[in-house]
């Protein structure tokens, strides 16, 4: 065996891989290509595209998975971190290419500004207001008491 190969399937557990991190739990690549496979993802692929998808590469993706975790093989990872790779750009594609909107660089300046007085007057009896006011310690409006208090009503 060449050096190189050597390199490429290296099966030393201490090696270090920079993009591991991509890299998911095999469990999640063989749960999706069970769920590709399933009769509900059939009738869905059919319904979206008109035709059944290619699962095969989620039990690539597997193999190479149970590879990298059971003897470190780098070509294993590396085609992993591949194909996640080209996964995302693949979601991603209309992000990219979306000239509609003009991206923005930094927020707007005033974005923590307060809302508007009809807002802060709708907000003040909502349920996500006064149960904040009750964690902070704060006093609950009487009328309040009753839409927080735990009472239950049949009627």
């Amino acid at each position: 065996m060449s050096q190189n190969e050597e390199d490429n399937n290296n099966s030393d557990p201490s090696t270090d891989f920079p993009d591991e991190w991509m890299i998911r739990p095999s469990q999640t690549y063989l749960d999706e290509y069970k769920d590709c496979r399933s009769i509900a993802a059939r009738l869905h692929q059919l319904f979206v595209y008109g035709e059944t998808i290619d699962c095969s590469q989620w039990r690539r993706d597997y193999d190479n998975c149970r590879k990298w975790q059971d003897t470190k093989d780098m070509q294993a990872a590396k085609e992993l971190v591949k194909s996640e790779t080209n996964r995302r750009l693949t979601r991603l594609r209309a992000h990219y290419n979306n000239d509609v909107w003009e991206k923005r660089k930094e927020p707007p300046e005033d974005w923590n500004k307060p809302l508007p007085e009809y807002l802060q007057k709708e907000y003040e009896n909502t349920f996500l207001n006064l149960k904040s006011k009750e964690l902070k310690g704060e006093p609950i409006p009487a009328v309040a008491e009753t839409l927080t208090s735990d009472k239950c009503v049949i009627l």
